[in-house]
């Protein structure tokens, strides 16, 4: 059965929500309209991932020798997109909402409510500026039912300690648009868990898990763990391209 709107209002009540900037990430399995009218009345503002990874070229492209028709190989962003299905139905509630914001990168654009300022900071050339803009206003992360490697922020984290980035190329109304800075993979982020318990408030609610971290805690601990061991947080699939990258630079 899913979260009432009172308990769900009273757990982040208890998680110190009231009247912060936060970045949500959220499970399926939680009614997205409760979490949605609960985060209006408990919060200063929020933000979510509304990625459209459809609108990224292959991994191979590049504008100097790619041959096929591009628009057979990618959707063109438009604004009205539809964040991709693997972030479940909340981006898509918050999307169609007569207030929301949304920013205009082609394939890691976030969208939110009374949110501006970390929405209008986020550029083609700076994907990660809507958390750093968090971080400067004492923002934390939610994650409701899922784990750290839906926690886009390591990502940022990443960058910070000077873990190599990749190139992308997505397509947008007005053409093919170099996408920079662009994220590794996230399959190894749970290895942060124990390091980040000590500022993590957890609890349960009807099965589901709900963490909130500050976003300054989290990657100073991100920056010090890749310090340390320049191979953590990384996957440990043989197959997997950008961790490949990563590990032998």
């Amino acid at each position: 059965m899913p979260a009432s709107p009172s308990a769900l209002k009273s757990a982040f009540s208890d998680l110190g929500l009231g009247k912060r900037l936060v970045l949500v990430h959220a499970s399926h399995a939680l009614d997205a309209d409760e979490l949605l009218a609960t985060l209006l009345e408990t919060t200063r503002g929020f933000i979510t991932p509304a990625f459209t990874p459809k609108a990224l070229l292959p991994l191979d492209f590049h504008p100097s020798n790619y041959k096929a028709d591009m628009r057979s190989a990618a959707e063109s962003f438009q604004h009205s997109m539809p964040a991709d299905d693997a972030f479940g139905p909340f981006p898509e509630i918050v999307r169609k909402h007569s207030r929301s914001k949304r920013s205009l990168h082609p394939a890691l654009s976030f969208i939110g409510l009374h949110a501006d300022m970390l929405i209008q900071s986020q550029t083609l050339q700076d994907a990660y500026a809507p958390i750093a803009a968090l971080a400067e206003k004492d923002g934390v992360i939610l994650l409701v039912g899922v784990d750290q490697r839906l926690n886009f922020s390591i990502h940022y984290g990443e960058k910070l300690a000077g873990r190599m980035q990749f190139i992308r190329w997505a397509l947008t109304e007005s053409g093919v648009v170099e996408c920079p800075h662009f994220p590794g993979d996230s399959e190894g982020f749970n290895a942060i868990s124990q390091s980040i318990k000590s500022f993590t408030l957890h609890i349960e609610l009807d099965g589901l898990a709900i963490q909130v971290m500050p976003v300054k805690d989290l990657l100073r601990t991100v920056v010090n763990t890749i310090h340390e061991d320049p191979y953590s947080l990384l996957c440990g699939r043989p197959d997997c391209e950008r961790c490949v990258a990563v590990r032998w630079g």
